[in-house]
């Protein structure tokens, strides 16, 4: 309530309280004087008491007042000082003695207060203190420092005792010092900003840098004054297609490759990225550009900007030529030689992974090439080369990149324009070019070529792995001339795995893992163990068993198929010569002999080598051969047994009745032991053809002194047909699986003095 109307309620309870008394002393007239006086000492103690009050809630709620705007300004995050407008109460936050250095016991002299608050506070207007807001005001601290302040005045209570208003002051400041600064460096960078460009603007012209930048989003190409002056150009805005077409056709590829990197590139690593080109410059002419820029992350960091600076190198790239020539032009062809190729490709291969523009890469060979030579000499074949590159060099006149890249061999790489048809397409394009070659100096040859190629995206880790997919598949060509292939990423995987089998095969080779096993050849007659056949197993360190079937077709496409082969015949001599002196009775150990082993080395020797070492005597020594082997040069091969023969060893044919099957054979080959293969004893049992063939070819064995041996045999009913038939030796699960050394020797001794039907 109002304190006005608190006094009207006072005074009117006052006047009515007096006419009440008045009327009652009027009704008894000997006691009015009496109850006057009364009522006036009562109403004056009163008063006294009630104003005593009245003061003392005054100053009990200016109290309050403050302590209630003291809690709040000691929680704001500003300098504060409350004050009354006599200075004779003053209190101040710990946010404005932080920022001075003064303490509040401080600020209660008044020679420090004058140092804090701005010069009005002490004027006698008290509404021009209020009216002044915002203003700045350099505070002292109590170290000297000028800090710059902004403050705002308001009274927040009036109070008034005894006819004398008391003001409740509240002044918050804030500090400026950082924002001044702020501006002050502002004011100065744009100083320096504005001389720094006036200076960047004449070094650009004196220098001849233009600049060029592809904004993230942008279709259009930003470009600086100083490069339309170069390029002759009068817009600083050019269009994709503009700048194309002004780029050197032999270098449109290379545009075409920046042009990708410039649309599709996603983030920055902050390389700095260089390429050079021709392009038509203002004077009409070809110029060398460099081109040397940056990726920087866009606004949004999805699409980066890209720009940099285009320098003309035209005078330098002129002095380069003969050593460019040199190192990169074929003397021949006079177009790239391999080594410019594989540098264009890489910058290729580098676009193609930050933009994702793909290329094909296509690898001609002039077919026969050799005899063009021989026949009409090696100048009319260095012309055909020349005719070639020009063929080369015209159709790529459009955008592409072609070169020799060694004797007869050329190199294309072209931009994928999604046709999948493309390098096929122009592959026959080259071809139908070649056969209109001048047969002048070629005696009418017919001239073509065959082409393999690959697509960038098919995988490989630079350029130079692109490459040899294309040659890959090239090599992969049956001969047939204009032959076109395209790289067969399973074909490769499968040829690689072969290499690197080979590559852990001979690691095996060098560290034992490659042992034999032995399995047992019975005597049908008597059960009697006759012999064993040497069987190769590759056992990894792991464990792994790799079947020969696995390893030997790669082992025979190298060179190791003779290494394996000495292993071979070695460890089966050295291991039976072993067991016959462990008292063992003496038994014939087979070996197999592949196609590489019997063609192509000096067999008697190796064989007499491995004897002489190990001590075995020859009879105990039997070397199979299969029937397609035997047969594949007859002569020769008559030959090669009989010196083998000579040693005193035996020899068996393998796998009889799988190849050609012709018994006549049976009386060339000198054989002692025809083995009947497994694929006409596994249906003995119920087939009748299958058992007159065996039985057939067990007679005309027997009519020509040749032993007989069947092998796969699994039940007792083939072994028993078999000996029926006369058959004298067998082999098969039957009677043994291939063991291991130790296995085998357990199986030996079981076997030893035993004289039992099969």
């Amino acid at each position: 309530m109002h304190s006005r109307s608190k006094i009207f309620i006072i005074i009117s309870a006052y006047i009515a309280a007096f006419f009440t008394v008045l009327s009652i002393a009027l009704r008894i007239p000997s006691y009015t004087t009496v109850i006057m006086i009364s009522f006036a000492a009562v109403a004056a103690i009163s008063a006294v008491i009630l104003i005593s009050v009245l003061l003392n809630y005054k100053r009990e709620k200016v109290i309050r007042d403050r302590e209630n705007i003291s809690k709040i300004m000691h929680n704001i995050n500003a300098m504060a000082i409350l004050w009354d407008a006599d200075f004779k109460y003053i209190e101040v936050n710990s946010e404005l003695t932080k920022t001075i250095g003064y303490t509040s016991e401080d600020l209660y002299n008044m020679r420090n207060l004058e140092k804090v608050l701005p010069p009005d506070a002490f004027a006698p207007s008290l509404q021009a203190i209020v009216n002044n807001r915002d203003e700045e005001f350099n505070v002292t601290a109590k170290g000297g420092a000028k800090v710059c302040t902004v403050w705002n005045t308001s009274i927040i209570s009036v109070n008034t005792f005894k006819k004398h208003k008391s003001y409740l002051m509240l002044s918050i400041g804030h500090d400026l010092s950082e924002t001044v600064k702020m501006k002050e460096d502002l004011i100065q960078y744009s100083k320096n900003l504005a001389e720094s460009e006036k200076r960047y603007m004449f070094s650009m012209e004196l220098s001849e840098i233009g600049l060029l930048l592809k904004e993230s989003g942008a279709s259009n190409y930003h470009i600086s004054e100083q490069l339309q002056k170069m390029l002759g150009i009068n817009s600083e805005m050019v269009s994709p297609g503009v700048f194309r077409a002004r780029f050197h056709p032999e270098d449109v590829m290379i545009y075409d490759a920046l042009e990708g990197t410039m649309t599709n590139t996603r983030s920055g690593d902050h390389t700095i990225h260089s390429t050079e080109f021709r392009m038509l410059a203002a004077d009409n002419t070809y110029h060398w550009y460099q081109f040397r820029y940056k990726v920087n992350p866009g606004k949004n960091r999805v699409i980066a900007d890209i720009g940099g600076a285009v320098l003309d190198i035209t005078k330098d790239k002129e002095k380069d030529i003969l050593i460019e020539k040199m190192a990169y032009i074929d003397d021949v062809t006079q177009i790239y030689n391999r080594n410019k190729f594989m540098q264009i490709g890489q910058e290729t291969f580098e676009c193609y992974q930050e933009a994702n523009q793909t290329y094909w890469v296509i690898v001609l060979d002039i077919d026969n090439f050799h005899i063009i030579n021989d026949t009409c000499g090696y100048l009319n074949g260095n012309k055909l080369l020349n005719e070639f590159g020009k063929i080369i060099k015209d159709l790529l006149s459009g955008g592409g990149f072609g070169a020799r890249i060694g004797g007869d061999n050329f190199a294309i790489l072209v931009h994928d324009n999604g046709d999948e048809s493309l390098p096929v397409t122009l592959i026959k394009k080259i071809q139908n070019k070649l056969q209109t070659v001048s047969n002048e100096f070629l005696m009418n040859q017919s001239v073509t070529c065959s082409a393999g190629y690959c697509k960038m995206s098919d995988g490989g880790d630079n350029f130079a792995a692109i490459l040899d997919h294309a040659e890959f598949s090239l090599s992969m060509s049956d001969g047939t001339k204009g032959d076109i292939i395209r790289f067969d990423n399973k074909v490769h995987e499968k040829i690689l795995a072969g290499n690197a089998l080979e590559s852990e095969l001979a690691h095996a080779l060098e560290n034992g893992e490659l042992v034999l096993y032995y399995q047992p050849k019975i005597n049908l007659t008597d059960g009697t163990l006759i012999g064993m056949e040497a069987l190769i197993r590759w056992i990894k360190p792991n464990g792994t068993i790799i079947p020969p079937n696995q390893f030997i077709p790669v082992a025979e496409n190298s060179l190791l198929i003779t290494d394996i082969s000495k292993f071979v015949l070695h460890e089966a001599c050295r291991q039976n010569k072993k067991w016959q002196d462990m008292g063992f009775p003496p038994i014939t150990v087979s070996i197999n002999l592949t196609a590489v082993d019997f063609y192509q080395t000096d067999v008697k020797e190796v064989i007499q080598g491995a004897l002489a070492e190990t001590g075995l005597d020859p009879q105990w020594l039997d070397v199979e051969l299969t029937e397609s082997l035997a047969l594949k040069d007859i002569d020769h091969a008559v030959q090669q047994m009989k010196e083998i023969k000579e040693l005193g060893v035996k020899l068996s044919m393998d796998d009889f009745g799988t190849g050609y099957s012709s018994l006549s054979y049976i009386q060339v080959l000198p054989i002692t032991l025809l083995k009947l293969d497994r694929s006409f004893i596994m249906y003995l049992e119920e087939d009748e053809i299958s058992r007159e063939i065996v039985s057939a070819v067990i007679r005309i064995a027997k009519s020509k002194k040749i032993e007989t041996i069947a092998e796969g045999i699994e039940t007792v009913g083939q072994a028993e047909i078999l000996k029926e038939s006369g058959c004298d030796h067998a082999q098969g699960y039957f009677f043994g699986r291939p063991m291991p050394a130790d296995k085998f020797e357990e199986f030996m001794a079981m076997k030893c003095g035993m004289n039992v039907n099969a």
